[in-house]
């Protein structure tokens, strides 16, 4: 059978020979997904701008899909997509303006997140009511009287079964 070539951007795999490798990477559809995939890690700024020069699809505002997906070179982004990419871009510039004055910016990672959020839960359960008693044990209805039933199935009582001398310990 000989070995394979598995192409990630694809997502297709061939018998990998030099002919057959070339012709892939050359080829249309290889260099659009490989397009559609970095444009994924694209800047917002970037794609703003990229989408602000370009013309609504029509196709996809009447029917909200178009044949062509990524590729197709009009917008598929509506006002309100616009409106947030934009919000977006003007908060990280924002951000990026304090760093480079030296203001004290919040980090914003994953452990501090998680720090506040522990507190949040450790204050909401010591501002919650006193901790419930657990309910006393009761059988469920319909079952015999409880001298009815055999050791095996009776409740405990309330200092614990007495422990027999002979499993005492010393």
């Amino acid at each position: 059978m000989g070995k394979r070539y598995f192409c990630d951007y694809c997502d297709r795999s061939f018998q990998d020979n030099l002919h057959n490798r070339k012709k892939h990477l050359n080829g249309v559809q290889h260099l659009r997904a490989k397009r559609v995939w970095y444009d994924l890690f694209r800047d917002a700024a970037a794609i703003l701008q990229e989408e602000q020069t370009k013309k609504p699809c029509r196709k996809f505002l009447q029917t909200g899909q178009c044949d062509f997906g990524p590729n197709c070179r009009f917008s598929h982004m509506t006002e309100q997509d616009l409106e947030k990419l934009s919000a977006q871009v003007q908060g990280e510039q924002r951000l990026k303006e304090l760093r480079q004055e030296g203001a004290d910016v919040p980090p914003g990672t994953i452990e501090d997140w998680l720090e506040k959020r522990a507190k949040r839960l450790s204050v909401a359960q010591s501002n919650s009511a006193l901790p419930e008693k657990p309910a006393p044990f009761q059988y469920p209805p319909g079952w015999p009287p409880v001298q009815d039933l055999p050791p095996s199935l009776q409740a405990p009582p309330p200092g614990g079964w007495p422990v027999p001398p002979n499993l005492q310990w010393g």
